[in-house]
């Protein structure tokens, strides 16, 4: 990560060359259409955010067209609130469609009118076939394919019982629709590939309209073509893809969009496949996809990420066809960069100890202005309580110390931030368990505000609240989701899941914060003092309830944990 934040050269972008030299050659008269196609069956993360940035980036570099497609072609895996979720991430990624929301479900009736022209045309036919059948007759690399029985019906034959899968004639698996294209192909997607399946279930939003329902590849090139997609940019597993769309479109002689593929961008210790996914969700080893651990979109959002580092993350890769395996380090580097120009610094102590200052008046309270943040001296200054009794961090504290411990110990003095000096004169215990309870202090009344005019210098700074205005929180601390490099490597016997990392989460209540927190809002990120940036849950706070997830530490800890 060194020298990350200070690039002087844009980093490697082959699609952004190829579009260069197309553009100056005149193809597609000079337009830049582009799109990103979800499928509404899960949450995006990280690595939608990539590809997303790819399309959005060159549309936006060419003042051209960016369109949010919904590829909600199977009823069975879709919902609404994927729908929702997508919109709401890509809104925070900055990203702006326009009036150019699509939904491939808008298009069944077109697509329905291209599949009857390829049957016209002898170029598709409806077969009986099971699906083991047919993966029976695909053959191999080395083998030709197995003709279905049925690919040699009529055109008329065809077009009826095509007729007849709409009609809702046929159950599911009795019949589908596969283009006559090349059983002896070497790209085994071009032997005799389905175009239609049957389900007959819910649409989310074409009701129970249809019962036969497009596979994938049919669809996904077509809604390129209808709404007039010039540069098609997908990941690399779709290369194989491209032949059987680019027969597709020419043979029923439609727009045909370039498709150009890049390498996915995966992440250090996490998993970002939505199928892995899933399952942490539904093994509840994680919360929900919105889990602050998990590295989907609303996770991170929920946790404190800010669309501004995550933009200044995707600035810093470059779009290859090699593989992209980044360090997360990279990512929590922008973000420690981000929180640090914008987020308040607060004070809240999260295993509180009682300090009692024995020499400031009982009864009283005086308040001190705190800057808000040094970063930036026009956030201006906050009124902090203090009182005779405060909270201050337990691990502050020893009975024993050495020279270069710069905390609490007996005798030693320190700066508490912004208010006094104060020595530690006793430490009381508990009878019983020998747990320290308490700590009385003296404070030097000629420090106020954290100075005084003789020079004496102190060597330790702590946080602390105010005892008698202290609000009440419970603290997430929120951690990498697992403990190594790749979770996918794994030892013989072993699974993926067993690299969670334990300490992922820990839930600390009792926590105690300056009276300021009390009126924080959902999604409002502070930097707690020598603890780290924080940020209030979206999900779990609540009027009286203040739950923090930690965004992230104040550094980067993991160098020391060999991970």
């Amino acid at each position: 990560m060194s020298g990350s934040s200070e690039r002087t050269t844009a980093p490697a972008n082959f699609i952004a060359d190829i579009v260069e030299k197309e553009l100056a050659e005149g193809r597609f008269d000079g337009k830049v259409v582009t799109r990103f196609p979800p499928e509404p069956n899960g949450f995006l993360h990280i690595g939608h955010a990539f590809a997303i940035n790819v399309s959005w980036g060159l549309a936006q570099k060419h003042g051209g067209r960016f369109h949010l497609r919904f590829d909600d072609t199977n009823p069975t895996k879709e919902d609404v609130r994927y729908v929702e979720s997508q919109q709401r991430d890509i809104r925070w990624l900055g990203v702006d469609w326009g009036d150019n929301l699509f939904h491939a479900s808008d298009y069944f009736d077109k697509m329905v009118g291209y599949a009857f022209q390829l049957i016209r045309q002898g170029q598709a036919f409806v077969c009986h076939l099971s699906a083991e059948e047919m993966r029976a007759r695909r053959g191999d690399f080395k083998t030709p394919g197995t003709p279905s029985p049925y690919r040699d019906r009529s055109v008329e034959e065809n077009v009826a019982e095509f007729q007849k899968m709409i009609d809702g004639a046929y159950k599911e698996g009795e019949a589908v629709l596969r283009a006559k294209i090349d059983l002896a192909h070497t790209n085994t997607l071009m032997r005799d590939p389905i175009m239609y399946r049957i389900h007959h279930a819910h649409h989310y939003r074409q009701g129970d309209r249809w019962c036969v329902y497009p596979m994938y590849d049919w669809a996904h090139c077509l809604e390129d073509s209808i709404e007039g997609v010039t540069y098609s940019l997908c990941s690399i597993e779709f290369q194989n893809n491209r032949a059987l769309y680019d027969w597709y479109l020419d043979q029923l002689g439609v727009h045909h969009p370039q498709q150009i593929e890049f390498a996915k961008m995966s992440i250090s210790h996490t998993v970002m496949g939505k199928r892995k996914l899933l399952e942490l969700v539904n093994e509840g080893r994680v919360t929900g996809w919105d889990d602050p651990r998990m590295p989907t979109l609303s996770g991170l959002r929920r946790r404190g990420f800010t669309p501004e580092a995550m933009a200044a993350f995707l600035a810093e890769l470059g779009v290859t066809k090699s593989p992209t395996f980044v360090d997360i380090a990279m990512l929590e580097h922008h973000v420690r960069q981000d929180l640090n120009a914008r987020a308040h610094r607060v004070m809240g102590v999260l295993d509180p100890l009682k300090l009692t200052v024995t020499t400031f008046p009982e009864g009283e309270t005086e308040w001190f202005q705190v800057e808000n943040n040094p970063e930036d001296p026009s956030t201006g200054k906050r009124p902090v309580p203090f009182t005779r009794t405060l909270y201050v961090e337990r691990e502050d504290v020893r009975e024993e110390a050495n020279k270069k411990w710069r905390r609490l110990a007996p005798g030693r003095e320190v700066r508490l931030k912004s208010a006094y000096y104060v020595t530690l004169d006793e430490i009381v215990k508990d009878p019983e368990t020998g747990e320290i309870v308490e700590l009385r202090c003296s404070h030097d009344p000629k420090s106020k505000g954290g100075w005084t005019d003789d020079g004496r210098k102190v060597k330790g700074t702590l946080h602390w609240v105010s005892a008698e205005h202290a609000v009440d929180a419970e603290v997430r601390l929120i951690d990498r989701l697992f403990s190594v490099w790749n979770p996918y490597e794994v030892d013989e016997g072993q699974s993926w899941k067993d690299n969670i990392n334990p300490d992922s989460l820990t839930v600390v209540t009792g926590c105690k914060l300056e009276p300021s927190l009390a009126e924080a809002t959902a999604g409002t990120r502070y930097q707690f003092l020598r603890k780290g940036y924080f940020c209030l849950d979206s999900v779990d706070a609540a009027p009286g309830k203040l739950v923090f997830n930690r965004t992230i530490a104040l550094r980067d800890s993991w160098t020391r944990k060999g991970g």
